[in-house]
């Protein structure tokens, strides 16, 4: 399993996290360039730049590379409704998105904050700092399944999903020792995350709550 992020923890981190995401709906000035930046997450050799790129909606986004031994599956990206299948597609990238932020040492991770905003940025923010406090990083397969989406108006969504972590390991970032152990009930983690259209035509995570161990997202 992934390297877990206590409460405490959680509480102790929130206070710098917000102070480091004071300019991320903000402009790219030389001002507020360091403030974006994750604490913990500096350059290092290996490290990936990600690089904007278009996609078929003509939207300049920012590319999203995970390390070759980190790897994210979706399961039922298309239900036929196109406004549906664009809001789960930003919700693999915001995913994503936390993911590079967090086996991949940069100076900035641009699509953390294009695919997420408000709440939703902050706590991925606490959660991706957290892993660089405790020195540590994954590797391997995590699977997400019962993916729902329910519109509500034109802007604004909900997508429910589970999350499948009993091939994702803990891996310490300087010896890259791989710690690997049995899957357990909380290696099974049901999502809710709140998705907002904005005015470029992306949708972002604006709330996202976790529940481990959930009962309904067990085999």
């Amino acid at each position: 399993m992934r390297t877990r992020t206590t409460t405490a923890a959680v509480t102790a981190l929130t206070a710098a996290v917000a102070l480091l995401l004071t300019g991320c709906g903000g402009s790219d000035s030389s001002d507020t360039k360091d403030s974006d930046k994750i604490a913990g997450a500096d350059s290092g050799s290996g490290s990936s730049k990600p690089s904007a790129s278009a996609t078929s909606d003509g939207i300049e986004r920012p590319e999203i590379k995970l390390p070759s031994d980190v790897e994210n599956v979706f399961e039922g990206g298309t239900t036929g409704d196109p406004v549906k299948d664009a809001v789960l597609a930003d919700n693999e990238r915001m995913i994503n998105s936390i993911d590079e932020a967090i086996t991949v040492d940069a100076a900035k991770h641009p699509a953390l904050k294009f695919y997420s905003k408000d709440d939703a940025l902050l706590v991925a923010a606490t959660y991706v700092k957290s892993f660089y406090e405790s020195g540590t990083t994954w590797t391997g397969v995590t699977r997400y399944y019962d993916r729902e989406v329910t519109l509500d108006g034109e802007t604004s969504a909900t997508v429910t999903y589970c999350g499948d972590e009993t091939k994702s390991y803990s891996k310490d970032r300087k010896t890259k020792q791989v710690k690997k152990a049995p899957g357990d009930a909380d290696d099974y983690v049901s999502y809710t995350a709140r998705m907002a259209k904005n005015a470029k035509g992306v949708w972002q995570a604006v709330k996202v709550t976790s529940e481990r161990g959930a009962e309904k997202c067990r085999p």
